[in-house]
């Protein structure tokens, strides 16, 4: 029987969300498959992590195009953008747990071209008068990725409804991130 590489992949982020010292047999039951055939696939834990990793700013990249986060008012835009992240905000939610991918030499500039991106868009409405000045592009998007993260697991502890995931999201880093008028 064929393994099909995104399905173990996708469930290993959703046990590791939840679990995120869960061991490879672990994983691999989780995925339904046997502890040689997930290390045929993936030759340790780091290489797993390495994969999910690819898979998520895969996921978050694309999600930034089908968004179209160049066009219309920044706000509408991060509407569209958090709608389109939603599917991954559970991934997003492990891998902003593993500090190792966000240190030392082998950072993937993945995460450079999607926090550039971000960054840009923030910086488009505050440019445009629609976003407050006062907070810098970067925190923006820093918060945006605080806030998807912590969305994702809220849902996941049943304290929040999946429905709410957008809503709450947008609202409360555009309310915080919207120019006062004086």
């Amino acid at each position: 029987m064929a393994v099909d590489r995104e399905t173990v992949l996708r469930s290993a982020a959703g046990l590791l969300m939840r679990k995120s010292a869960a061991t490879m047999d672990e994983v691999a039951r989780a995925a339904g498959i046997s502890r040689a055939t997930l290390n045929r696939q993936f030759a340790g834990r780091k290489a797993l992590v390495r994969a999910l990793e690819d898979l998520g700013i895969a996921e978050c990249e694309a999600a930034v195009v089908r968004a179209a986060i160049d066009d219309g008012p920044v706000a509408d835009a991060v509407r569209r953008l958090v709608g389109e992240l939603e599917p991954a905000a559970g991934l997003l939610a492990f891998l902003y747990s593993e500090n190792q991918l966000f240190e030392g030499d082998e950072q993937n500039t993945g995460w450079d071209r999607l926090d550039a991106r971000l960054v840009g868009l923030f910086r488009r409405g505050q440019e445009a008068g629609e976003l407050r000045i006062d907070l810098s592009p970067v925190w923006l998007t820093e918060s945006m990725y605080g806030l998807l993260v912590s969305a994702a697991w809220a849902i996941s502890e049943g304290r929040v409804a999946p429905k709410d995931f957008t809503t709450n999201v947008t609202e409360l880093l555009l309310g915080g991130a919207v120019r006062r008028q004086t």
